[in-house]
């Protein structure tokens, strides 16, 4: 009895904080590293200047404590474009697909029915994207498209987030208040 008493129903454990308690996480993903690529280049200059005070005194001393806090200017520098790269993240669940957008002074959410996406499409534009493996996934809803730039293999994401509405029954024949494909067949007969 008391392993009934145990085993009685836990609650599911929540991915993120807006998530309802009756929702399943299907697809998580976020954007290629490169849209840190200005941070690191700013945290390079970082590091370089932190070997200035070698120049000025060359001894080992100032040398390594210059390139330490280089690697600490640097770090500093690349700072909100990790964060804002970390989390900045878009899931897909059985009910919506939610685009999460935080930085250090600002929170984005936009919340999308899956009823009402009607398609879901897919860019590689460019030698850059093309040698990187980053491009455009283009979602195409009723009232509009969200454009999410600097995907990480669009075409494996676009292609499993296409796989998702057809499991979840959601296809542009099947929309909110027309009729189905075999209600049309029917029709005709």
């Amino acid at each position: 009895m008391s392993e009934k008493a145990t085993s009685k129903t836990q609650p599911k454990r929540k991915y993120f904080k807006e998530q309802f308690d009756d929702e399943e996480v299907l697809l998580v993903f976020r954007k290629h590293p490169i849209v840190m690529r200005k941070g690191l280049i700013l945290s390079m200059v970082g590091i370089l200047a932190g070997t200035i005070p070698a120049l000025i005194w060359p001894d080992w001393t100032h040398f390594f404590f210059g390139l330490i806090g280089g690697f600490a200017l640097g770090a500093i520098l690349i700072f909100p474009w990790w964060v804002r790269w970390y989390f900045s993240v878009y899931i897909m669940t059985d009910k919506r697909f939610i685009q999460q957008t935080r930085s250090l002074l600002q929170v984005s959410v936009v919340d999308i029915s899956l009823d009402q996406v009607q398609m879901v499409n897919y860019q590689i534009a460019g030698l850059e994207e093309t040698l990187l493996g980053f491009g455009t996934i283009v979602v195409q809803t009723y009232v509009g498209e969200l454009s999410i730039r600097y995907i990480h293999h669009p075409a494996k994401i676009q292609k499993k987030m296409v796989h998702i509405l057809r499991d979840l029954g959601i296809h542009p024949m099947q929309r909110p208040g027309t009729a189905t494909s075999d209600e049309l067949a029917d029709d005709e007969t």
